[in-house]
């Protein structure tokens, strides 16, 4: 890969608070306040979000407007995929947290052969079904969908026909059957979940990294550790939604929780986990500036994003530098 391409996907059907549609727009405007180039310097992608569709009745109860949603993860991944087969850094950018199992399919799309590991830096597991869900929100399920994995076993209710229907396209998206394995799944600062999904986590044996592993070990050990554990992997994809920050600094986000990354925290692992050379993909999500005092979440946001696209530029340095 030799330059980074932004993808916007502006998203909101899977979110249960209005707003995050403008998180890409937000994002900017703090750009323009620090005086910044960051959006002229890449080329960007926009994807069609179909947001329209929110201002009709949703059918859908247990996976709100999947119909909808599966529509815009096919473009997602289909985005994601073209930019990795041109050799571009897919940076993405997105409203609410379902489109990364677009992210994730178009990178198993692209490199079909090649084991993917995931970093999930979140407040949240997102690893809920149809079938566990307690909102319907489809932000809380696309890791259960790369996975597919319905958790039956700790099932709560029974979606229509319709519903499964669509499930199973989003669980089959790109590629057929599970895009990624558990064990190749690493949670770091996850602190808000349900004990459908804390059940599936035990079951399923994924690593889950707590605040106060990552306040004692430091960014610089971690990186190392989970490195490590997905030693197996043949490339990395990061996920970064903004509530895996402390609800003192992501106010400005659907599902602020409290006891999570300081600032700093949250760009020193971006930055340590970007320079490992089998990155292949970065995704920021889950601003909602509607929630906000003065686009504080953004701004903080904004700070980081600036911080792991260095790190993943320096990458690219190196590459082209030892490819020649």
């Amino acid at each position: 890969m030799r330059r980074i391409k932004l993808l916007e996907v502006r998203s909101e059907l899977g979110a249960g608070t209005r707003g995050a549609s403008m998180g890409v727009d937000a994002l900017k405007v703090a750009c323009l306040n620090k005086g910044c180039d960051y959006f002229r310097r890449f080329n960007s992608v926009v994807v069609p979000d179909l947001n329209h569709v929110l201002f009709e009745p949703n059918q859908f109860p247990y996976a709100r407007h999947i119909d909808s949603i599966y529509t815009v993860q096919r473009a997602v991944a289909s985005a994601v995929e073209q930019t990795l087969r041109f050799g571009e850094f897919p940076l993405v950018l997105s409203a609410d947290h379902s489109s990364a199992n677009a992210t994730i399919a178009g990178i198993k799309a692209a490199y079909p052969h090649k084991t993917l590991g995931v970093i999930w830096i979140d407040a949240h597991a997102d690893i809920h079904s149809p079938y566990t869900t307690p909102s319907g929100n489809v932000h809380g399920m696309p890791l259960a969908a790369s996975l597919a994995e319905d958790n039956r076993e700790c099932q709560r209710q029974q979606p229509d026909e319709e519903t499964e229907f669509f499930w199973q396209r989003l669980k089959n998206l790109s590629v057929p059957g599970p895009r990624l394995r558990p064990e190749h799944l690493v949670y770091v600062a996850v602190r808000d979940t349900e004990p459908e999904e804390e059940a599936l986590i035990e079951r399923l044996g994924i690593r889950w990294i707590r605040l106060p592993e990552i306040q004692q070990k430091g960014s610089r050990q971690l990186t190392r550790e989970i490195y490590e554990h997905l030693r197996f992997c043949d490339m990395v994809y990061i996920s970064f939604d903004v509530d895996s920050l402390d609800a003192s600094f992501s106010r400005g986000t659907g599902t602020p929780v409290a006891d999570g990354l300081y600032l700093s925290e949250g760009e020193n692992l971006c930055q340590d986990l970007l320079e490992n050379e089998r990155v292949v993909c970065f995704e920021m999500g889950e601003i909602n500036p509607t929630l906000d005092n003065e686009n504080t979440m953004a701004n903080n946001a904004f700070n980081i994003l600036e911080k792991a696209t260095e790190a993943i530029e320096r990458r690219l340095r190196m590459d082209e530098v030892v490819s020649r």
